[in-house]
């Protein structure tokens, strides 16, 4: 018996062991930052399996391999150290270390895993400088650049910034490595530039005014700043200047009405809104000669739709077409909207839809609605899908007034959402006291759930849209243990009980049981709901002998408990009682031959004698009392369950101890 015990462990250790599948973590590209001559860390770590090779690359050479738990190592050098874990260490880090690593885990039999990792070296930056290669650009110059430089280290991130503003890359500024160019200076490009120089260890920034000549000549009109579009909640300033003596006085005109100007001839227009695009005109008058010279400046301001556009598909024409929306509505001027995948010729603005009959080419097709607005250029998608294969879920509740209420969960993953019908023993189910379906149908609710009577059978969820259906059968089981087990703590004081149950087993709640000398009866110490997988009881008494099991409930229905656990002495002879059949052996022998010497001698006896008969040895019987038979399905309250006797127990009894931390036993309702 204890061979083949032993050839189910391992065969079960094997099929175990085909589960596991190694997997290692990060599993996307990490970047790694680090500081010249620190030390750093590439951090991994795998699972599934144990001591998997590991072997780690700079770009595609080999420079450390070693097996986890091993402590062999290959290509490791001064500044390299292996971790336990298959991380890689770098010790004094240099500039030279600065490239792309990758770690491969293989085990043999599993497939080979692997992670990227990029490092990045810096220096702390010193003594940077701003500069330029023209003290004097003058408006009309094809470009005027600055560039900065370091004594010591280099910058991760360049920003540069104009008056407090940042600049970005575009026609009229270039920016490029460590230079940024003026492209077609003017007058409006006169002032403070800036150039913020980061890294993740050390900034610089350095500052340097810049003033571009011009004129003399026509009046002109600036719009600060410079720039063709505005966008709504920006601000922006309008200046005219001209020549004259006298100096010209400035008034302002928008689309032909006056507006009001300041002391200087400015307008500022703060938190623009699109309502103030048009035509602004400078009115410059010389006093003396009245003349008159006008200037014109067209002022647009976009404001960008809120969000991005979505994309959705619905059932149209009682299933037979689907319809496709695309809404990205709001803006200035309306964003233009499409389907180009759909219809090449027809588009919207702000909100479109085309409605498709032939749905069968579209399924699992990635479907692209084009938004254009002149600030923005984007896209949403949606993938028409039929329902796919799902798992059911299936939850337990218990009312105020003790009744079970089963929730069954099918939720497939379809576009457009699918719409669920439940069937029962062929029937479909309609709504009612018994039954409720949600809004959505994905869910049925069972009320007033019985686990003895025809409430534990099959229900079928079949999820259906235009494109196909997909059906999954639920069979709901009565409370059960599927597996359980027990640990005893090195003091043996505590004992940690774990077990598992079906997925689709009605449960409400458990009762832990234990049995000690108080009572040959199991009694109820610990309610526990019906989420918990585990527990643990304290106060236990190691010279003492205990018996556990888990009871599984729903409502008031007692399912079969587990298998019983047994923790304390071990069973069997104890060292002086084996010692003493020892010495007995020889003290028994010598025994008989004096018998057998005796009985010889009264054979010559004329007249015989026989030894007088002892008493009679009573058996001791112990009549064992066999749990009641749950029936799988259809379950009913078990009877109070007693520990069956083995002989084994009555030659050497077992010292059963008192409950741990218990009262006299009572009956605990259940409560979740």
């Amino acid at each position: 018996m204890q061979t083949m015990l032993s050839l189910i462990c391992i065969l079960l250790f094997f099929v175990a062991g085909n589960l596991c599948v190694l997997t290692i973590s990060p599993t996307g590209h990490v970047s790694v930052e680090a500081l010249l001559g620190t030390s750093v860390t590439l951090v991994v770590s795998h699972a599934g399996v144990s001591q998997p090779e590991v072997m780690w690359f700079m770009g595609s050479l080999l420079i450390a391999r070693w097996t986890i738990g091993d402590g062999s190592l290959s290509g490791v050098s001064d500044i390299l150290r292996p971790e336990q874990d298959g991380s890689l260490t770098f010790r004094n880090v240099s500039l030279r270390n600065n490239g792309t690593y990758t770690v491969e885990m293989t085990k043999i039999g599993e497939a080979k895993v692997s992670a990227t990792f990029d490092l990045f070296v810096y220096d702390i930056m010193m003594n940077a400088s701003l500069h330029t290669d023209s003290d004097d650009p003058v408006e009309g110059d094809d470009k005027v650049s600055l560039y900065y430089s370091t004594m010591r280290g280099d910058a991760k991130e360049v920003r540069w910034f104009f008056n407090g503003l940042q600049v970005k890359n575009g026609s009229h500024y270039s920016i490029c490595e460590r230079k940024l160019t003026i492209n077609q200076p003017s007058r409006n490009d006169t002032g403070r530039y800036a150039v913020l120089l980061t890294n993740p260890f050390s900034s610089e920034t350095q500052h340097r005014n810049i003033t571009v000549l011009y004129g003399p000549d026509m009046p002109v009109l600036k719009v600060s700043p410079t720039k063709a579009v505005f966008v709504s909640g920006e601000s922006l300033f309008l200046s005219c200047q001209a020549e004259g003596e006298p100096a010209p006085s400035t008034s302002w005109l928008f689309n032909g009405e006056s507006i009001a100007a300041s002391p200087t001839g400015a307008v500022h227009l703060t938190n623009v809104k699109t309502s103030q695009s048009g035509t602004y005109t400078c009115v410059m008058v010389n006093t003396r000669t009245e003349a008159t010279l006008e200037r014109n400046v067209t002022v647009t301001v976009y404001e960008l739709p809120r969000d991005g556009p979505s994309c959705s598909v619905q059932a149209v024409n009682e299933g037979a077409a689907l319809q496709f929306l695309c809404l990205w509505p709001g803006g200035a001027p309306e964003a233009r909207v499409s389907f180009p995948g759909l219809s090449h010729n027809t588009s919207g603005y702000g909100n479109y839809s085309t409605t498709i009959n032939d749905i069968q080419r579209l399924h699992g097709q990635e479907i692209i609605c084009k938004a254009e607005h002149p600030l923005n250029q984007t896209q949403c998608t949606v993938i028409p899908r039929a329902p796919v294969g799902f798992l059911p879920i299936v939850l337990t509740s218990v009312s105020e007034d003790e009744r079970t209420m089963v929730e069954i969960h099918c939720s497939a993953e379809a576009t457009p959402e699918a719409l669920v019908r439940w069937i029962k023993s062929g029937e479909r189910l309609q709504p009612g006291s018994k039954y409720q379906i949600s809004a959505n149908t994905t869910q049925l609710f069972i009320h007033d759930f019985n686990a003895t009577s025809t409430d534990l059978d099959t229900y079928t969820c079949t999820a259906v849209n235009p494109l196909g259906n997909t059906t999954v059968d639920t069979t709901l089981l009565g409370p059960q243990i599927s597996n359980s087990s027990v640990s005893l703590s090195d003091d043996q004081t505590e004992v940690s009980l774990a077990w598992q149950v079906p997925l689709t087993s009605v449960i409400t709640g458990f009762d832990i049981q234990v049995k000690g000398n108080i009572t040959s009866d199991f009694c109820t110490i610990r309610v526990m709901p019906a989420s918990a997988r585990h527990t643990a009881v304290s106060g236990l008494d190691p010279k003492y002998t205990y018996y556990f099991r888990i009871v599984p409930k729903a409502g008031r229905t007692a399912g079969e408990p587990s298998e019983q656990h047994r923790t304390g002495p071990a069973v069997g002879l104890s060292g002086a009682a084996i010692a003493g059949f020892a010495a007995g052996i020889p003290c028994a022998f010598l025994v008989l031959l004096a018998v057998l010497g005796f009985i010889y001698c009264g054979t010559r006896d004329q007249n015989p004698r026989y030894p007088a008969s002892k008493a009679e040895e009573k058996a001791v019987v112990c009549r064992s009392l066999k749990p009641q038979t749950l029936l799988r399905g259809r379950l009913k309250p078990p009877p109070e369950y007693r520990l069956q006797s083995t002989s084994a127990q009555h030659q050497w009894p077992e010292r059963l101890g008192p409950l741990p931390s218990v009262n006299p036993c009572v009956r605990m309702a259940t409560t979740v």
